[in-house]
């Protein structure tokens, strides 16, 4: 008889965890389905109020229903969405419903339930070993695949294919153990996800059939049916969808559930997306981050920018990034302690973003023209929500008043927060401004003088003074006659 000594996880799995068969049946583990633990785990979640899909912003009311109704009813799942809509970050949360540790057969290489092996290996085991078969704990996080689907991807890459190493060891070709098993059957009693599953050639996509309706996988000419237990996801680009690549019709109707996914509907959700995602070093008060919010809406509005590719939230992202860059970039040059983005910063990093739109063709030449002004137009949108209101109107006024007396005030990309403070002196209203653009985080000089050039700059969008923009130096001045 073989001996194998019973293997205990490397992965940090509680030490009382039973690591023989007979030790886990004692215990009382009963066998279920990968599609049964995330049903039971997320019913758990809704009925305790506890958030499924933690880090996911703007889907309440519309994906995630869509979502927990196709979990609950054991589907599988496409998500389609334009780029940067956050479908690979939505699937990776449902690794969350898995349980936290599983039970393997040790040295499986398709993570076998002890209680039920499946592959030829583990069935030979068990009949060898009994009670002392060897077992051992999975991590939920180690029971995701993930696969971006490349024209290059072979079936052997999916499915497996014949191992030559095995078969040169001495095993005949027959001998199911030759098998060197692929992604699919390497995440079993897990989930797996395609990412841009349309870029899968054609043929690929047909060996994954049966591992959606049937369940197992075949292997070159090779009796096997080895029947797989897994939850399937898979991402598409509609435009890729529909066009350059497709996914085939049998695979599509094997798929139980087809859910659209969008871009962040309220301006409120675009900005805790940034706040969750950018890595901000300086700081991005909260007006500005509206305004880049604002400015990424306009963009994917615009009849300028081809809508069929979309606008990746990662544009928000790299433009909250790229202000806090500009932030501390004045820092470092002229010495201040506290860096914090100001709307004038804004105008400077409009042209690195020019590679994350795609852009009408008859636009050619003017991509960076139409952000700025798409920037602008966010700017004043921000102006009017944020210091539009009748409370703010006598601060606005004694501003605008402030500059009809023939005064200016300089800033710009280098000049720092107590400059432009002092540029204008003392503001009759400016804690009332500081207040109703940040609330109470609006304390520091810095947060001070981004919120008052940031109501210098709405007062020039809404013609009530005049600007001038010369050599990375902004003034500030009266309107002309």
């Amino acid at each position: 008889m073989s001996t194998i000594a019973p293997s205990r996880s490397s992965n940090g799995a509680p030490s009382d965890l039973p690591v023989t068969l007979g030790a886990l049946r004692a215990t009382g583990y009963a066998h279920r389905t990968v599609k049964d633990e995330i049903r039971a785990n997320l019913i758990e979640r809704l009925s305790s109020g506890d958030d499924p899909f933690p880090g996911i912003v703007g889907f309440d009311q519309t994906v995630r229903p869509q979502i927990e109704r196709a979990l609950l009813a054991g589907h599988d799942i496409v998500l389609l969405g334009e780029r940067g809509q956050g479908k690979t970050r939505l699937i990776r949360t449902l690794v969350n419903l898995l349980d936290e540790w599983s039970p393997v057969v040790a040295g499986c290489e398709i993570n076998d339930d002890p209680t039920m092996p499946v592959c030829a290996r583990c069935r030979r085991l068990d009949a060898e070993l009994g009670d002392v078969l060897p077992v051992s704990w999975r991590h939920r996080s180690e029971r995701y695949g993930e696969k971006l689907a490349t024209p290059d991807t072979s079936v052997g890459d999916l499915v497996g294919d014949v191992d030559p190493v095995k078969v040169a060891e001495g095993r005949t070709l027959g001998d199911p153990e030759t098998i060197h098993f692929g992604l699919v059957p390497r995440t079993n009693r897990g989930i797996f996800a395609v990412n841009e599953l349309p870029d899968l050639a054609e043929r690929i996509q047909v060996a994954l059939l049966n591992v959606l309706e049937e369940r197992d996988i075949q292997v070159r000419g090779y009796t096997l049916r080895l029947p797989l237990d897994l939850l399937m996801v898979a991402s598409a680009n509609p435009e890729d969808y529909t066009n350059r690549g497709r996914i085939i019709t049998p695979l599509k109707d094997r798929f139980g559930a087809e859910i659209r996914t969008h871009y962040p509907l309220e301006v409120a959700d675009e900005v805790t997306l940034l706040r969750q995602e950018a890595a901000m070093p300086a700081v991005v008060p909260q007006h500005l981050l509206e305004v880049v919010a604002r400015f990424t809406r306009q963009v994917r509005e615009s009849p300028a920018v081809d809508q069929r590719s979309g606008v990746s939230a990662r544009f928000a992202v790299a433009c909250a990034e790229s202000l806090s860059g500009a932030a501390l970039r004045r820092a470092a040059i002229r010495g201040e302690s506290d860096p914090v983005a100001r709307i004038g910063d804004l105008p400077g990093i409009v042209p690195t973003l020019r590679g994350k739109v795609e852009f009408d063709v008859s636009e050619e030449g003017r991509e960076e023209e139409i952000l700025q002004t798409l920037a602008r137009r966010a700017a004043a949108e921000t102006f009017r929500s944020r210091l539009g209101s009748s409370d703010m109107k006598d601060v606005m006024n004694a501003l605008a008043a402030w500059f009809d007396e023939g005064n200016a005030v300089e800033t710009g990309d280098i000049v720092t927060a107590a400059d432009v403070l002092a540029g204008i002196g003392e503001v009759d209203g400016l804690g009332r401004l500081v207040s109703a653009l940040e609330g109470s985080a609006g304390e520091s000089p810095g947060v001070a003088a981004a919120c008052l050039e940031f109501a210098l700059e709405g007062l020039w969008l809404t013609r009530r003074i005049d600007k001038d923009d010369a050599d990375g130096t902004i003034t500030y001045g009266i309107a002309p006659a």
